[in-house]
C-alpha cells in the first residue's frame, strides 16, 4: 500500500465519494416516497404532510391513529433490538463511524428504518431524518462491501460518506452536512476526512437538482437582518432562551424515557406513546410530524403569539412522548421547529414591548439553528445548515452568535448531547486537556528511600518488602542523591566486590533521571519515553532536590487511556 493510500484523503476516496452520495440520495427519495405513499392510502390522499392529512378524519380518532401506528412501530423495533441483542453489534452509523466498524448492521437497520417509517407516517413528533440517514449510511457500508472491498478504503469512511450525503439530501445543505458528520462522529474537522464527506453531501445535492428539488428548504432571501445594538441584544436572548430550551427538551425526553422505561413491552409502549401524541394533537394537528410545514408557516408569519407559545409547548411535549416512547426517528426538525417558534415568539414580545425588531421572522431562522445547536451540541453544523437551507447569508453572524451561546448553555446545564457519541468526545477532549496543563505533583507516590549509610542488605530488605527494582538514597536533610540498583547489589555481593554490611553509598548511581514536581503530565511522559523505567523519582525544584516521591509510568499510562 502506497504512503497516500494510508491517509482519508486520497484520489480514491474522492472518486467513491460521488457514486456513495448518488445513491444515498436515492434512498432518501425512496423513503420519502414511502411515507407520501402510506399516506395516500391511509388518509385517502389528504396531502403528504401529515398535519393537513389527519384532518381527514374526525378529530377523536386522532389519538387511535397515532397509537396504531406506535404498536406497529413497536412490534418492528422489538424485532431489531432482538437481533441486536442477539448479534452484539452496534446498529447506529454515528456509533460505527466513531468505532471504525467494518459495517452497518443490514437487518436491524432495515426493520428499525419499517419502526419509523410507521411512528412517521403516523403522526409520531420525529424528523425523518435519522431513517434516511441512517438507510443512505446502510447504502454506503453496502457498497463498501460489495463494490468497493478491493480498495484501500475503510468500510466505516464510506458509511460516513453516504451518512452525510443521505442528511444533505434532506435539508439541501452539503456543507453542514459534512461538517455535522466530521463534528459528531469523528469529533474533529480535520480536511483529510471532511473532504470526501463534502463531495458526497456535494453530490447528493446534486442528484437531489437534477431530479427537480432545486429550491432552498427554507427559502428566507427577502428579509435581512439589519445589525444593530438591539437586533444583537435580541440575538444573544434567542441564544440563551435557545439554550434553555434545548436543555428543557432533553431533559423532558430523559423524563419520557425513565417514564416509558417502566413497560415492558415495545408495542405497548410506542402504541401508548402514539395514543398520547394524538391526544396533544386535539388541541392542534401542527404538532404531528415533524415540522416541516409548521416551519415554512411559522417564517411566513402566520401564526399569533398565543398560538406560537401554545405550539412551542405542545411540540415540546409530543417529540419529548415520541423519543421517549422509543420512536425511531430524527430530532433535526423538531429541534428546527422548536427553535423557530421560541424564536419567532421572543421577537413579538420584543416588538409588543415596543423595542425596534424589523422582521420578526429573521429571528425564527436564528431561533430554529440555536436550539438544533444546543440538542445537537453540533454548533459549527447548526450555523452552517440554517445558511444553507435559507440562503440568506444576512443570518451567518447573528446564527454563529446564538449557535455558540444556545450550545455552551445546554453543555454548562449538563444537558449532554441527543448523539451519545459527541459526550464521549468531550469526555476524550477534557481528559486530553487535563493530560496537557496537569502537573506530575498530583501523581506522585511514596517511594523507598534509603540514607547514604544505609547498608546494601537493608536495600535488598527495602527491595523485597516494596518489591521495587531501585532504592532511592537521600541525605539527611531530603535531598535526593541518587538510587541503587538490586541488579548491581546482587551481582557485585556475589562477586565478593561488597558485603551486606556495606554502606549504600559504594553502589549509589548519582546519574539517575528525575523528573520534577511542577513539571506537566506530559513532561514526564516524555521523560519515560527516553528509559526503560517504570518508576522515576520526583523532585522539588532543581535547586534544592528535595526528594519527594515516586512518578509511576502505569499512572500515566491510565491517564492517556481517556483519551486515546
Amino acid at each position: 500500500m502506497s504512503a497516500g493510500s494510508k491517509h482519508a484523503l486520497n484520489w480514491t476516496s474522492l472518486l467513491v465519494a460521488i457514486p456513495v452520495g448518488l445513491v444515498a440520495s436515492l434512498v432518501t427519495l425512496g423513503f420519502r416516497e414511502a411515507i407520501a405513499l402510506i399516506n395516500a392510502v391511509a388518509f385517502r390522499g389528504g396531502g403528504e404532510d401529515i398535519t393537513r392529512a389527519m384532518q381527514v378524519w374526525p378529530w377523536y380518532s386522532w389519538p387511535l391513529i397515532v397509537g396504531i401506528g406506535g404498536v406497529i412501530a413497536g412490534f418492528f423495533l422489538r424485532y431489531a433490538t432482538a437481533l441486536e441483542q442477539k448479534e452484539t453489534r452496534r446498529t447506529d452509523y454515528l456509533e460505527v463511524i466513531n468505532a471504525r466498524l467494518d459495517a452497518v448492521p443490514a437487518r436491524t437497520s432495515l426493520f428499525r428504518s419499517l419502526s419509523s417509517l410507521a411512528s412517521i407516517s403516523s403522526g409520531a413528533s420525529l424528523g425523518r431524518e435519522g431513517p434516511m440517514v441512517q438507510l443512505s449510511a446502510l447504502s454506503g457500508s453496502l457498497m463498501g462491501r460489495w463494490l468497493f472491498r478491493s480498495l484501500p478504503l475503510k468500510n466505516s469512511d464510506l458509511v460516513a460518506m453516504a451518512a452525510a450525503a443521505g442528511l444533505a439530501s434532506v435539508y439541501h445543505a452539503p456543507l453542514a452536512s459534512a461538517i455535522f458528520v466530521a463534528e459528531i462522529a469523528f469529533g474533529i474537522s480535520a480536511m483529510q476526512r471532511l473532504i470526501p464527506l463534502i463531495i458526497s453531501a456535494g453530490a447528493a445535492v446534486l442528484t437531489m437538482w437534477s431530479l427537480g428539488y432545486r429550491s432552498a428548504i427554507y427559502p428566507f432571501s427577502h428579509a435581512q437582518f439589519d445589525l444593530t445594538p438591539g437586533s444583537i441584544g435580541l440575538t444573544l436572548l434567542t441564544g440563551l432562551l435557545a439554550g434553555l430550551l434545548g436543555w428543557a427538551l432533553l431533559s423532558l425526553i430523559g423524563l419520557s424515557r425513565r417514564g416509558f422505561s417502566h413497560i415492558a413491552s415495545l408495542p405497548l409502549r410506542l402504541g401508548l406513546g402514539g395514543l398520547l401524541v394524538g391526544g396533544l394533537a386535539i388541541g392542534s394537528t401542527q404538532i404531528l410530524g415533524n415540522g416541516y410545514e409548521v416551519i415554512v408557516r411559522v417564517m411566513a408569519g402566520d401564526f399569533l403569539l398565543p398560538v406560537l407559545l401554545m405550539l412551542l409547548l405542545l411540540k415540546m411535549l409530543a417529540t419529548a412522548i415520541s423519543v421517549g416512547s422509543s420512536a425511531v426517528g430524527g430530532l433535526f426538525t423538531p429541534a428546527l421547529l422548536t427553535g423557530a417558534l421560541a424564536g419567532e415568539a421572543l421577537a413579538l414580545v420584543a416588538a409588543a414591548l415596543g423595542l425596534p425588531v424589523g422582521n420578526a421572522e429573521v429571528f425564527a431562522a436564528i431561533g430554529m439553528g440555536a436550539v438544533l445547536a444546543a440538542v445537537s451540541q453540533a454548533p459549527l453544523m447548526a450555523m452552517l445548515m440554517v445558511l444553507e437551507m435559507t440562503l440568506n447569508s444576512s443570518l451567518l453572524f447573528p446564527s454563529m452568535i446564538a449557535c455558540v451561546l444556545a450550545s455552551m448553555i445546554a453543555w454548562q446545564l449538563h444537558a449532554g448531547s441527543t448523539y451519545p457519541v459527541i459526550g464521549r468526545h468531550f469526555s476524550r477532549s477534557d481528559a486530553k486537556f487535563d493530560f496537557d496543563n496537569g502537573i506530575i505533583a498530583q501523581f506522585i507516590v511514596p517511594g523507598a528511600a534509603l540514607t547514604p549509610e544505609d547498608s546494601v542488605g537493608k536495600a535488598l530488605a527495602v527491595s523485597s518488602i516494596k518489591r521495587e527494582r531501585f532504592v532511592y538514597v537521600v541525605s539527611h536533610a531530603g535531598a535526593f542523591l541518587g538510587v541503587v540498583s538490586i541488579h548491581d547489589i546482587s551481582h557485585k555481593v556475589l562477586d565478593k566486590e561488597i558485603t551486606l554490611t556495606s554502606p549504600v553509598s559504594c553502589v549509589m548511581d548519582s546519574q539517575f533521571p528525575t523528573v520534577f514536581a511542577s513539571q506537566t503530565i506530559r513532561e514526564g511522559w516524555e521523560a519515560f519515553a527516553e528509559v526503560t523505567l517504570e518508576r522515576l523519582p520526583v523532585l522539588n525544584n532543581p535547586t534544592e532536590r528535595t526528594f519527594l516521591g515516586a512518578l509511576t509510568k502505569t499512572s500515566l499510562i491510565q491517564k492517556a487511556r481517556d483519551f486515546i
